[in-house]
């Protein structure tokens, strides 16, 4: 089943984005941004939540969360443990909704147009897992460049 698997894949790379915001030497370092680097560590981190909990929680779980993805990308220095307890929520909420998609809904369309055109819910939830695992990489090497540079 597609969506045990994407579950397994979803709560790897949540499970890893976790280890990743606590594996910042100094907390202030995950809202760094420079030159080309415009996003910082903790901003990504809140714009996969926002992703994941508006295109699985709320559109094909019903939960309700509203996104404000400007704020994704413009608070600063929330703090690590509250970075924390969103990606566990995350999880919980993705998980839930996948163990109750059918077969049927993941091969249906899915029911918003995000992308440039309509894709069945099976090819957005794999894209939605690429993009995480996307902005994984680059939080990745921001916080390895960082906890080499001493700020």
């Amino acid at each position: 089943m597609l969506n045990q698997t994407l579950k397994k894949l979803f709560n790897r790379d949540l499970n890893k984005l976790k280890t990743e915001i606590e594996s910042y030497q100094n907390e202030a370092n995950l809202w760094i941004v420079d030159q080309s680097i415009t996003n910082s560590a903790g901003n990504l981190c809140l714009h996969l939540i926002g992703n994941l909990n508006t295109y699985i929680g709320a559109t094909l779980g019903g939960s309700g969360y509203i996104r404000n993805r400007e704020l994704e990308f413009s608070l600063k220095d929330v703090p690590r443990y509250e970075l924390i307890e969103k990606i566990d929520q995350t999880i919980e909420v993705v998980n839930q909704t996948l163990d109750k998609l059918t077969v049927e809904e993941i091969a249906a369309e899915y029911p918003m147009l995000v992308l440039e055109e309509k894709t069945s819910t099976e090819y957005f939830l794999v894209h939605l897992a690429t993009h995480l695992a996307y902005h994984l990489g680059q939080i990745n090497y921001h916080r390895r460049l960082l906890n080499v540079i001493k700020f």
